[in-house]
């Protein structure tokens, strides 16, 4: 059963049962209780929630101690139609979804403010939805109903229907653990953090002050520059204080200042990364983001093109390898963390169906297995298959690709065939139907044929060449994160089921201890990046969570690769602290 809801104010809000067409049966609920309204639909059986979005939906439910099973969330599933069809400039709120349905005008999306991670391929704008515009509850029930239904027609009439249909099902349940983790929090513990921050930088300094640390450093890398004052802090003044010195740097980056031969290279990459963390993940962010022992992040769904996640602040998707100390279980808890292993080149081996490359990633480490075509060579190994997926052809890198490319031929083709698409100005699509952007009007222009055969067409090729190589990356990438969401829908109901009651002794010692709402003893997701997730629960769940994560991860392979023979291993660890699983 599919039933529409509408959130009002407090806690109330229209409800509307649909039929399989998605259309309304006829009438509506106006529910003055409206978590209790959800909780009894829940009790009564299978239910599929439609809502606009979400994060503005889901939260409220949270709170009254209310989770879902499942939902339709039309601003993210807008938002995977509109890449399809090309149209990713467009809004993918439930208001331009009506407009656009309806023939008017839409508003365009606008820019989000979002942090993201590198992912070695290009980067397109991330957009959110824009204001809604519709004028009160009945007036967006109606037209939840009537998008929701245009949506249904639109995923059936995909080229894999069977295969979309699962993206959006898999995004939306992405979006329910994300709000689910942000009311549940990551375990946090200030007083560690803290006590890190103090014994590497020293400490807590008055507000716009150095601490003492940084101070110290930037005293030694002015006198390292013969006395000179030099804001480390400036890249402008290093760039100077360098050349004075004979040494000429396009960039203070590190990776080129760590080619660089100067007594004050050491102290800078030394400052650098401590005022990396000072700024990123310092006091000021303790007393931001930390609150009663969780960590909360904002975590935005596909928040990239390839339907990797990003985060609204909080820094949640980069987490210092040295603040991971700070991660630590409650007590009688446990942190399951788990990765899966070389996901990226046996996504490939998937997606490619090359049997010979199936059955090098059929072994517990790939490159270990690829490495005899390399004279027993794991790292060369290695580097020819990043090589392949990322287009790194420079170099030995080319060599090694070319090994690669007559040992497993097929494997080699797909990703070639999808830079080529790329360069060609082409769309590709990653195994379930997430679509790439199409390239600018800029591009096009750029890269067309000139009209005067003088003209300088070098510029042209690298945005042919880089544009093949995000496409190139894009069909691996984007498909590695259709297994990593088919995991997470597949992994929460698992948990679920772990659930252990509030009297068990290895619940949690007090309700205050637990966000409003939070069921005590259930295990739950605490963490998600790219290829791992972290499961917070009670120590004697954790061998029954670890056999969850297993079979979540065999299924995601099945449901998105059909009958393909390779596998997905996912590696765990169970510990108390985090910087203890790797």
């Amino acid at each position: 059963m599919r039933v529409a809801v509408v959130v009002g104010p407090g806690d109330t809000g229209l409800l509307s049962e649909l039929g399989e067409d998605g259309n309304g049966r006829g009438g509506f609920v106006a529910a003055d209780g409206l978590a209790a309204a959800v909780a009894a639909y829940e009790r009564a059986g299978d239910v599929r929630w439609v809502w606009a979005a979400t994060g503005a939906a889901y939260p409220a439910l949270l709170r009254a101690g209310v989770r879902v099973r499942r939902c339709h969330d039309v601003a993210l599933t807008e938002a995977l139609l509109l890449g399809r069809d090309g149209r990713t400039g467009e809004a993918p709120s439930l208001a331009a979804a009506f407009a656009r349905l309806r023939g008017a005008p839409a508003p365009l999306a606008r820019i989000a403010a979002v942090e993201r991670v590198g992912t070695g391929g290009q980067q397109e704008a991330l957009f959110e939805p824009a204001d809604p515009g519709l004028p009160d509850a009945r007036t967006q029930l109606d037209a939840l109903i009537a998008v929701h239904a245009d949506q249904l027609r639109r995923v059936a009439a995909d080229e894999h229907p069977a295969r979309f249909g699962l993206l959006v099902a898999a995004e939306s349940a992405g979006g329910l653990v994300a709000a689910e983790m942000r009311a549940t929090g990551m375990p946090w513990r200030a007083d560690v953090h803290d006590a890190l921050l103090t014994e590497l930088l020293g400490p807590r300094p008055a507000a716009g002050m150095r601490p003492v640390t940084l101070a110290a450093l930037a005293s030694r890398i002015s006198a390292a520059f013969g006395g000179r004052p030099v804001n480390p802090d400036s890249p402008a003044q290093l760039l100077r204080a360098l050349a004075a010195d004979g040494v000429r740097v396009p960039s203070t980056r590190s990776g080129v200042l760590r080619e660089v031969s100067h007594p004050a290279v050491p102290l800078l990459l030394e400052y650098k990364e401590l005022a990396r963390l000072h700024a990123a993940h310092g006091w000021a962010w303790l007393d931001e983001w930390v609150d009663g022992g969780r960590f909360r992040p904002e975590y935005v769904v596909g928040g990239v093109v390839s339907g990797r996640w990003a985060t609204r602040g909080g820094g949640a998707l980069q987490i210092p390898r040295v603040l991971r100390r700070a991660v630590i279980a409650d007590p009688g808890w446990v942190l399951v963390v788990a990765d899966a292993a070389q996901l990226e080149p046996r996504v490939l081996a998937a997606l490619a169906a090359d049997h010979a490359f199936a059955e090098a990633a059929a072994a517990g480490d790939l490159y270990e297995a690829l490495a005899g075509a390399f004279g027993g060579d794991r790292a060369k190994a290695k580097v020819a298959l990043l090589s392949a997926m990322y287009g790194g052809a420079g170099g030995e890198a080319g060599q090694l690709l070319a090994v690669l490319r007559r040992r497993f031929p097929l494997a080699s083709e797909y990703v070639e065939a999808a830079a080529r698409a790329g360069e060609e100005g082409r769309v590709v699509r990653s195994r379930l139907g997430r679509t790439c952007p199409p390239p600018s009007t800029a591009w096009r222009g750029l890269t067309a044929m000139p009209d005067d055969p003088g003209a300088d067409d070098q510029k042209a090729g690298r945005s042919l060449r880089a544009r093949g190589r995000f496409t190139r990356n894009f069909v691996v990438q984007a498909s590695a994160a259709d297994w990593a969401l088919v995991l997470l829908a597949g992994l929460r109901p698992r948990l679920t089921a772990l659930s252990i009651p509030n009297g068990h002794p290895t619940a949690l010692p007090s309700a205050a201890m637990q966000p409003p709402g939070e069921p005590l003893g259930e295990p739950g997701l605490v963490f998600f990046q790219h290829d791992e997730v972290i499961v917070h629960c009670p120590e004697a769940a954790a061998e029954s969570v670890v056999a969850a994560i297993g079979e979540a991860a065999q299924e995601a392979g099945r449901l998105v690769f059909s009958d393909t023979p390779v596998r997905f291993p996912v590696s765990t660890a169970v510990v108390a602290c985090y910087a203890d699983a790797k």
